[in-house]
């Protein structure tokens, strides 16, 4: 599939150059099931890193009037209108501000993350064995490790340089094509491979990227410098100081069987949930005070200045509120809807489930509760969802995890404890999760798509 998505550096504000995408198509087209499967295909292509996701979110936030905002900047009272703002250019929050009292409606939230599991590139990775150049790497969140051998790397994400006048300046790269390889042992020298592999992430992951000659000694920063040179001609740009890289892999996202019945791509925990969540907002009531959030660093707990469990959605909140009394109110009378993907029934794995809350794909969206709090869901909430789907005809499931098994989280718990909102857990099911490439249902993104959407207006 070829990615529609063109590149092209669009402002330059305090010293900080953002490269966006002219907003394609697909993003403001009919939000019919193959165009919205279509676009967020595209999309998750585009998308390689948190910082790329929350680029082109704003560029079709922007394209739909959204005017942005800036947390250094005083706010005041905003007039009646759409608005996003972002933190740390991986987290992002887009609402509606109608002409109504706040304190008395609160917001209908959703909320997601912009972050997968992934291999991030070390500050002083560039090591040389055997004459191959390889990267060091730190493994991000709970990834799947297997998958990640014999397939074609490219590289992403943000870099800080002093440009010629010595100002620090920021800017995205995308190397695009496949730029390494994490090669499998051959089973001839690991003839236990396929009963027992165990991978050693420092000794086992570092990517290969170049053979050298006798002598060179390549230079990661400089290889950086290039790429900004090529991918952004207009900036000046001098040395490179740091840097946030991960790699990830250029197989595009396709929807594969022989009806089409599913979608296999990276990064679909939880990329779907943020486009789709996305669609939902913009074709929602702006007569509704409605509010997307994506964060980022939920895959290795949320705790960071871009987080769910810092302060960037409650400050947002209490700019809008302008007063405690009435922040206080907008959060009791507030609901969010947590998206993030459930893991749907394996049909080689079926006894890794609770029998009778085993999500199937395609069947619609799951409300995921636990009893020791590891979601936020309680009655009141799945109530709510429940009504919410049965007005918009979309089927719903149920997820509890096994009780002798671990349950994982998500976001949910804990904005629910940040703000005291009420709050509820859902996803679409998804198979191979933090895998490097997964697989969901693709009738389920229409379904999210009609309950978000029944949300919001």
């Amino acid at each position: 599939m070829k990615q529609s998505a063109e590149f092209v550096t669009l402002m330059q504000q305090n010293r900080y150059h953002i490269v966006q995408f002219h907003t394609p198509e697909f993003i403001m087209s009919s939000t019919s099931p193959h165009n919205l499967n279509r676009g967020l295909l595209d999309f998750i292509d585009a998308s390689p890193t948190p910082f790329h996701a929350v680029a082109n979110m704003k560029a079709a936030l922007e394209a739909a009037g959204y005017k942005p905002l800036n947390e250094k900047n005083s706010w005041g009272t905003l007039s009646t209108g759409s608005y996003y703002v972002t933190r740390n250019d991986s987290s992002i929050i887009a609402f509606n501000l109608p002409d109504i009292n706040l304190a008395e409606a609160g917001f209908q939230m959703v909320g997601a993350h912009t972050d997968s599991p992934c291999l991030k590139v070390k500050p002083q990775p560039g090591t040389v064995k055997n004459s191959f150049w390889q990267l060091g790497v730190e493994v991000y969140g709970g990834a799947l490790l297997n998958p990640w051998f014999d397939r074609d790397l490219s590289m992403a994400g943000r870099v800080s340089f002093a440009d010629a006048d010595g100002q620090l300046s920021h800017a995205l790269v995308n190397f695009k094509k496949p730029v390494a390889a994490i090669p499998s042992l051959a089973i001839h020298l690991d003839r236990d491979v396929n009963q027992n592999r165990s991978i050693n992430p420092q000794l086992h992951l570092p990517p290969i990227v170049l053979q050298t000659e006798e002598g060179d000694k390549p230079d990661f920063r400089a290889l950086l410098e290039q790429q900004l040179r090529s991918e952004q001609g207009e900036l000046t740009v001098g040395k490179v100081l740091d840097y946030e890289i991960c790699f990830y892999d250029t197989q595009p996202s396709a929807l594969v069987g022989i009806n089409e019945d599913f979608i296999s791509a990276a990064r679909l925990d939880n990329l779907l949930s943020c486009y789709i969540g996305l669609q939902a907002l913009l074709a929602g009531s702006k007569n509704k005070a409605n509010l997307l959030v994506c964060t980022d660093h939920e895959e290795v707990g949320s705790v960071s200045t871009s987080g769910a469990q810092g302060t960037f959605l409650p400050a947002v909140l209490q700019r809008l509120a302008q007063d405690n009394e009435s922040y206080q109110r907008i959060i009791q009378h507030s609901l969010l809807i947590s998206a993030d993907n459930a893991h749907g029934i394996h049909p080689n794995y079926a006894d890794r489930h609770d029998e009778q809350h085993g999500p199937i794909l395609n069947k619609g969206p799951v409300i995921k509760s636990n009893a020791n709090q590891r979601y936020a869901t309680n009655s009141q909430s799945s109530a709510r969802f429940r009504q919410l789907c049965e007005l918009a005809d979309v089927p719903v499931q149920d997820f509890v995890v096994r009780t002798d098994m671990g349950c994982g989280s998500t976001i949910g718990p804990l904005t629910a404890s940040n703000l005291g909102v009420h709050t509820l857990d859902i996803g679409v099911p998804t198979f191979a999760m933090h895998s490097i490439r997964e697989l969901a249902g693709s009738q389920d993104t229409s379904h999210l798509y009609n309950a978000l959407k029944q949300f919001f207006n």
